[in-house]
């Protein structure tokens, strides 16, 4: 590249500033195919004037409506401002389903019956054309008895310290994004969940295990054993994840939740 045409470029910091916004926050933008910065030979990010535009766009969406990074995206997409989908993290699990069904010989109708969902639904999913909720993955997970972990590619073991940059990030429906706090061989299951307002959990969904929940922003609403509870900023909750439970942000902005299961596996 030469030095008229990168100077048309702007280097991830420029922007971080003209957007408004951390640098970390803008790659993990990237990470969920918002941008797709070109690169230089020495691996520094390039942004175009519409690179910085949308990245603007996204701002907004996050500040003023209280959307999460994974709502903004699907939001941008619809609105044909975003790039589609890239093979990542929602195409590895579209494979991974494909392939735990191609083991057991079941066809697509055997899985969802079993699972309660349709036959489109769980095609569109295993072709990376939709992402299931949390419900819908857990229950996928139950039902070929493995973990909702080998969903982040969370294989490894993690270092003590995970800087916000390197977490594993899986969306699960729109506006619910999970972010995994630790991985590898521990007997927890540590997630940042960040939920856009009116989204949730989807149908009811149960396993074994049990759960702490500590509301860090927003509103949460979690209906259990039927009754419903509304959490606020500094609540926790405890249950035993046996119980069917189903969640959801009732407000108008991100709900932002420290949720940790045990076991990990279910």
């Amino acid at each position: 590249m030469n030095r008229t045409r990168a100077e048309a470029y702007l280097k991830i910091g420029d922007v971080a500033r003209k957007v408004g916004v951390s640098a970390s926050v803008i790659r993990s933008w990237e990470s969920l195919g918002l941008t797709r910065p070109l690169r230089t030979a020495s691996k520094y990010r390039l942004y175009t004037a519409e690179d910085l535009k949308l990245l603007k766009r996204a701002r907004f969406l996050r500040r003023v409506r209280g959307l999460n990074a994974a709502a903004i995206v699907q939001l941008l997409r619809r609105e044909g401002k975003a790039l589609p989908a890239a093979e990542g993290n929602a195409g590895a699990i579209g494979a991974h389903l494909r392939q735990l069904r191609a083991r057991r010989k079941l066809s697509l109708a055997q899985v969802a019956q079993e699972i309660g969902i349709s036959v489109g639904f769980l095609s569109a999913l295993e072709r990376s054309q939709m992402s299931g909720s949390v419900g819908t993955l857990r229950k996928l997970a139950r039902f070929y008895k493995t973990n909702i972990l080998d969903f982040f590619d969370a294989n490894g073991t993690s270092s003590r310290r995970v800087r916000p940059p390197d977490r594993k990030v899986l969306t699960a429906g729109a506006g619910v994004q999970m972010e995994l706090l630790a991985w590898g061989n521990t007997v927890m299951e540590p997630h940042l969940f960040r939920i856009a307002s009116q989204a949730g959990s989807g149908e009811s969904y149960s396993h074994e295990g049990e759960e702490f929940i500590y509301v860090l922003r927003g509103d949460l609403e979690i209906a259990l054993d039927g009754k419903q509870y509304l959490l606020k900023p500094g609540d926790s909750f405890y249950f035993e994840s046996a119980t069917p439970h189903r969640w959801k942000n009732p407000g108008r902005g991100e709900t932002c939740v420290l949720w940790v299961n045990t076991p990990p596996t279910f």
